[in-house]
């Protein structure tokens, strides 16, 4: 075989086992994924090693693997190692970068984890920009990420670094708070390298507080964990810590002895970074895989000596290669750098944003929680409120005192309306309202609307005129409940500002468009009028005419907000006219689809679907959990006047035991309780009884609590306060359910 062809052999032979051996690893899942975490794993060993052009090449082959699988979660990782890198090698433009894509990809994933860590190391990448409170945000978003995990090693170090940046802010009361918060969680962890780093910073900060005894218990504290366990950046800056505070004491030669051991291990660490470290790890990387390759023909072509030519060519070859790839370097190098300047802008603009949206979906859910505290908290004594004034209206009061009951219990209402307001509001501007369609006559449920309202009306002596367009159909496809409301908040409204008047309600056609008809409702009145100034702003929340208007009609100011809002839902719009003592007139106009089908009769079942004769209370019993005193006593009193029995326990963990100990027919629940919650009780129930019938009996209506009963296994929700009826016909409906059970099985 001639030279030239055993070369080409040789060519063929080792591209061919590299590519079978790059083929049985692309074809291998779980072979390729510990490629990718190997690579990964090394990047950021040679990180801690100051090895930043070897940290490069890993990282570079890691995510041309992971690009391959299509891994986000290994790409996200990979970017935000990239991020870290480009940071220790000061390069923090690129950093930003990397950062943000890093979580761009970490966020498609909901890969919270990483997206916490990402922060993290945003937050890293400020501090080294000097822009100190932009850090802070990006910690404090790392924060929210790890406290939602449990990752308490992560959270104790991102506390750290934000007590380490309150200390750069000079607010040092600040920093010596967080940072105790970080040693705490460092402690209770076993986290020695985080707990010595706080025990030093823990000293700056007591330091410059000017309690110099114990900034140095506690440096020297974290200086001997530093010391024993060979962390040598953290050792390097306690030494400094404690020259510092000596100083400050006027202890001269310790802190000469100190400085002196940091000055030699700062030369030591500077020595290795600079011996490790390289600025231009993109263009070496190119570089250098383009050398290697070159030499390896240099080599092959030397051994075939019976070729000079070749090898001679291959030289010219190799030295213009070396040139023009010098040249395309430099030239990639130097794009890269306009590239990049001109992006950075952009990307820091990103982060920002990202931070923002990460504040507001923090201030959403904080919002949330106070809601769902407040209404529990509102609703709560109104239980009682409303609970005592029906005792006390049904239990034969003195003539005199029916009146004050009756304001009492009026009082209860409008606050327990208010609440729900205030609820239907929230949801509307969460865009967390549902449309649920179901065929229903249009005509005749205005007309039970008007019926409804008649009362009311009549205390005003007002008369509700009633139009329906003649050649217009009846059944629709629409949201009915949703539409009433809209309704009965109009017509109310026009009840309560006319006197000795009229009311005229109109719907008829706009528009019609194969099934989808376009309706106009009219609600016109010859009351008090609205005036044009407050006709601007009259569907905000809380917007009312005037304060006398207020005073002498009374009214929270939601509902028209809660119209405009519900028509919106609708796909539809609201308008209003109006003059001075002349009357008012609301149009709306909403699509609704044209059906056929006529609409479901409704059931109407004062208790169950049954006769309550045909049950036995005698030996029903009933667990009652409430550490409520006058909610015990209340709840009690009602299950008594249906000659039900009932037990009485105040917390979740004594309920529990009562359940394993008797049989109990129900359950009802509260769930803000001193101890364990009723959700955390009702999960425990669940584990050793499936069928036991638990109802939550809670003051706490946020849709979004809602999910968290489903998932803790209640039978059903029965909220605080609740009309005795809606109460009995749940309990009923229950007992009957479960009787039934017994008698099939």
């Amino acid at each position: 075989m001639s030279p030239i062809k055993h070369y080409i052999y040789i060519i063929i032979m080792l591209f061919s086992i590299s590519l079978s051996s790059q083929t049985t690893i692309d074809n291998d899942p779980e072979l390729l994924q510990n490629s990718i975490d190997y690579r990964i794993s090394q990047s950021q060993t040679e990180l801690e090693n100051f090895n930043y052009y070897k940290a490069q090449k890993n990282l570079d082959e890691a995510l041309d693997l992971a690009e391959k699988a299509d891994n986000k979660k290994s790409i996200g990782i990979i970017y935000a190692t990239k991020g870290k890198l480009q940071l220790l090698i000061e390069e923090e433009d690129r950093a930003i970068k990397s950062l943000t894509k890093a979580i761009e990809v970490q966020r498609l994933i909901n890969d919270n984890v990483n997206i916490g860590k990402s922060y993290k190391i945003f937050g890293d990448v400020f501090i080294a920009k000097k822009d100190f409170n932009q850090a802070l945000d990006s910690y404090t978003a790392a924060k929210s990420k790890f406290e939602e995990e449990g990752l308490n090693a992560d959270l104790a170090d991102v506390l750290l670094c934000e007590g380490k940046t309150y200390l750069k802010l000079k607010d040092y009361k600040k920093a010596r708070d967080v940072i105790e918060q970080a040693l705490a969680l460092a402690k209770k962890g076993g986290l020695l390298k985080t707990q010595s780093d706080a025990l030093i910073s823990h000293g700056v900060a007591y330091s410059q507080l000017g309690n110099n005894e114990k900034a140095l218990i506690s440096t020297i504290e974290g200086v001997n964990i530093a010391k024993r366990k060979n962390y040598v950046s953290i050792l390097n800056e306690g030494y400094l810590v404690l020259s510092d505070i000596y100083d400050a004491t006027e202890n001269f030669k310790p802190s000469r002895d100190y400085l002196k051991a940091h000055l030699q291990l700062s030369d030591s660490l500077s020595n290795l970074k600079h011996a490790n470290a390289s600025r231009d790890n993109e263009t070496e990387y190119i570089l250098e895989k383009k050398t290697e390759e070159i030499t390896e023909l240099k080599i092959k072509a030397k051994e075939d000596e019976d070729d000079k030519s070749l090898s001679t060519l291959i030289s010219i070859l190799s030295v213009a290669l070396i040139t023009i790839l010098s040249l395309l370097t430099l030239s990639l190098y130097k794009n890269n750098n306009i590239r990049l300047k001109t992006n950075n802008m952009l990307h820091k603009k990103n982060a920002e944003l990202i931070i923002a949206k990460e504040k507001a979906e923090l201030a959403s859910k904080t919002k949330a929680n106070f809601l769902s505290t407040v209404t529990h908290e509102l609703r709560t004594p109104l239980y009682a409120v409303t609970g005592l004034s029906n005792m006390l209206l049904e239990e034969n009061p003195k003539p005199e005192q029916v009146q004050h009951l009756k304001s009492l219990k009026f009082s209860g209402d409008y606050l327990l309306t208010f609440i729900n307001d205030i609820l239907q509001i929230n949801k509307i501007e969460a865009n967390k309202v549902d449309i649920e369609p179901e065929p229903f006559n249009l005509k005749k449920k205005i007309n039970n609307i008007v019926l409804a309202l008649n009362n009311s009306a009549n205390d005003n002596n007002v008369k509700i005129h009633f139009e329906y367009d003649k050649d217009l159909p009846e059944n629709f496809l629409a949201d009915q409940l949703k539409i009433s409301q809209i309704l009965i908040n109009l017509i109310g409204n026009s009840i309560k500002f006319t006197k000795n008047g009229d009311i005229w309600i109109r719907v008829y056609k706009i528009e019609a468009n194969d099934k989808i008809y376009t309706l106009r409702f009219e609600v016109e009145d010859n009351g008090i009028g609205i005036s044009q100034e407050k006709q601007d702003n009259m569907f905000e929340s809380f917007s009312q005419g005037s304060i006398q208007i207020n005073r002498k009609y009374g009214g929270t100011g939601l509902g028209l907000s809660i119209v405009k809002g519900l028509i919106n839902i609708l796909k539809g719009k609201i308008y209003v006219k109006s003059e001075i003592d002349k009357g008012t007139t609301f149009y709306f106009e909403i699509p609704l689809e044209y059906t056929s089908v006529q609409e479901a009769k409704e059931n109407k079942v004062t208790y169950f679907s049954g006769n309550t004769d045909e049950l036995n209370l005698e030996n029903v019993k009933i667990l009652v959990v409430e550490d409520n005193k006058i909610n015990q006593m209340i709840t009690k009193k009602i299950l008594t006047k249906m000659n039900l029995k009932c037990d009485i326990i105040d917390n979740g963990e004594d309920a529990v035991d009562m359940i394993k100990a008797n049989k109990y027919d129900i359950i009802l629940m509260d769930i803000h309780m001193p101890g364990i919650s009723g959700i955390e009780a009702t999960k425990i129930v669940r584990s050793f009884d499936k069928d036991q019938i638990i109802f939550a009996l809670t003051a706490v209506t946020i849709e979004d609590k809602m999910h968290e009963f489903e998932e803790a296994g209640f039978t059903d929700i029965i909220p605080k306060p609740f009309k005795q009826e809606e109460f009995e016909k749940k309990l009923y409906n229950a007992l009957a359910s479960k009787r039934d059970k017994s008698a099939t099985s």
